[in-house]
């Protein structure tokens, strides 16, 4: 993302870089050689301890954070806002980060409690820009960024289960695909699923979607092999991670009952790479909700708990696939 140029920029930041527009939330974003790096959203705290603030200052140091920009989104009826961002400045102060700005917004307006020149900053705010006015907003969609969803329910109803992932016909085309662990022919079918993956992210990489129902069919059954999951967990880059984005949403919706998790746990850590943090724990609820001791959607679990840095998680992603590839091609 652009850099942030002014509270204005940093507002419009947010929506996208946690996928919808928060409220009763705050929200931390680190900022590393001048860049947005993580955003963290949390609810607006009700335990108001040292240790809860020390706990979301420890996530953005472990992102090697330089500095830190800190938005409270107080809920209506609170007027502590003041407070929380206070002890938010002190957590994010004993964790050696600095503080780059320090925004409340409360009723529709907003105001930085860095800014003390009241012709600037008012004690009563200024009114909250709409969203579309923003450049940051402009950039982010020329860039190919989807506009952030209205609220975290819109978010969570982009991972549901579409029409076609309930009908009995579709699940008997999965299954026809499924691997069964002790198959003879089990790395053939391995291969087999690894290019499936390949042509199918092609697909979406060239045109933005696939109409090829059997061949998204063929991916689901193969997902179902810890191989072909892992070596898709690995198969993207920077320039092709988009396509493979809209690829694992494609099929997180269109997965029948029984072969959800697999993909659920893909689109989870793509989104998580790429600073969705939201979404990625939206589709990890699906991957629990369809098999609830799914090992990969317990470690994703306890990666997004940890609050391990995109990068560090990106680099362990690179370091397996070869090994993976090796397994899988010899």
């Amino acid at each position: 993302m652009t850099t942030l140029t002014s509270p204005h920029d940093l507002l419009a930041a947010i929506p996208f870089l946690i996928g919808y527009h928060p409220s009763d939330s705050l929200v931390l974003v680190s900022i590393k050689e001048d860049c947005v790096g993580m955003a963290m959203r949390i609810d607006y705290p009700i335990d108001q301890s040292e240790a809860a603030f020390d706990l979301c200052a420890s996530h953005i140091s472990a992102d090697e954070a330089d500095g830190a920009l800190i938005v409270a989104y107080q809920p209506l009826g609170r007027s502590d806002g003041d407070d929380v961002l206070a002890q938010t400045t002190a957590a994010l102060s004993r964790a050696g980060v600095a503080i780059y700005e320090s925004i409340l917004i409360a009723e529709g307006s907003y105001r930085s409690l860095l800014c003390h020149d009241i012709t600037c900053c008012p004690l009563a705010g200024r009114p909250v820009p709409p969203l579309d006015s923003s450049r940051i907003a402009m950039e982010s969609v020329v860039e190919g960024h989807p506009m952030p969803f209205a609220t975290i329910a819109e978010l969570g109803a982009s991972v549901r289960s579409n029409l076609l992932a309930q009908e009995e016909q579709w699940l008997e085309r999965v299954q026809k695909s499924e691997v069964d662990a002790i198959d003879s022919d089990l790395n053939n079918l391995q291969r087999d699923g690894a290019t499936a993956v390949i042509d199918l992210a092609n697909d979406f990489i060239e045109h933005g979607v696939s109409t090829d129902q059997d061949l998204i069919a063929h991916v689901l059954g193969r997902l179902s092999e810890i191989q072909v999951r892992d070596f898709a967990l690995g198969s993207h880059d920077g320039e092709s991670a988009p396509g493979y984005k809209r690829m694992w949403m494609h099929l997180l919706r269109s997965a029948p009952p029984g072969f959800v998790a697999p993909v659920a746990c893909l689109a989870a850590a793509i989104a998580y790479e790429y600073g969705d943090g939201a979404l990625a724990r939206a589709a990890l609820d699906r991957a629990f909700a369809d098999t609830p001791s799914y090992s990969l959607a317990q470690l994703l679990q306890r990666v997004f708990s940890a609050g391990w840095p995109p990068q560090s998680f990106a680099q362990m992603r690179s370091e397996l696939h070869p090994k993976v590839c090796a397994a899988i091609f010899g």
